[in-house]
């Protein structure tokens, strides 16, 4: 190991993973570079749009914003994460049957937000969307459809299935 370089160890969607990089390196390039994962978008670099949004220890952050050495024993969440079994969760089903994902830059980052704000708020109102979409920025679809999506996966007959982190 090089003495710029640190052992990260972290879970990404169940699995563990140890990555050896800088420790400052943002968690987003870890993501994407070392651990293939691309679902998370680099939109903004500077943790205004969301379209990086994952959930660490079960809160939503930015990973543009994380150094990847405050992730060191995390458990992470990507939009990779959300199917189950070959089959689509309920918010991504939703958003393909609603036409919330547009040109699909903003959609990991939304569905993360999505996933976060059900979590917390199973049969959210219009107005707890909105504001539980309010760090994710869209330019393709309005909000409308993706509001739509999210009322949809709320109303699924299985609802949102929990995830580990939400039992904390």
């Amino acid at each position: 190991m090089s003495p710029s370089h640190a052992t990260i160890g972290f879970l990404v969607n169940g699995e563990k993973h140890t990555v050896e990089v800088e420790p400052i390196k943002r968690l987003l390039d870890v993501l994407r570079e070392d651990l293939h994962l691309t679902g998370a978008k680099e939109g903004c670099g500077e943790g205004e749009c969301g379209s990086c949004s994952v959930r660490m220890n079960g809160d939503l952050v930015n990973s543009c914003l994380v150094p990847v050495l405050q992730a060191e024993g995390a458990e992470i969440q990507t939009v990779e994460g959300l199917a189950s079994s070959g089959a689509l969760h309920p918010l991504q089903q939703a958003f393909l049957e609603c036409g919330g994902a547009q040109c699909g830059i903003c959609t990991p980052g939304m569905l993360m937000a999505a996933t976060q704000l059900l979590s917390l708020h199973p049969n959210p109102s219009r107005r707890e969307i909105r504001e539980g979409l309010a760090g994710n920025l869209c330019r393709c679809t309005g909000f409308t459809r993706i509001i739509e999506s999210v009322i949809a996966a709320a109303a699924a007959p299985a609802g949102p299935p929990a995830q580990a982190s939400d039992a904390r």
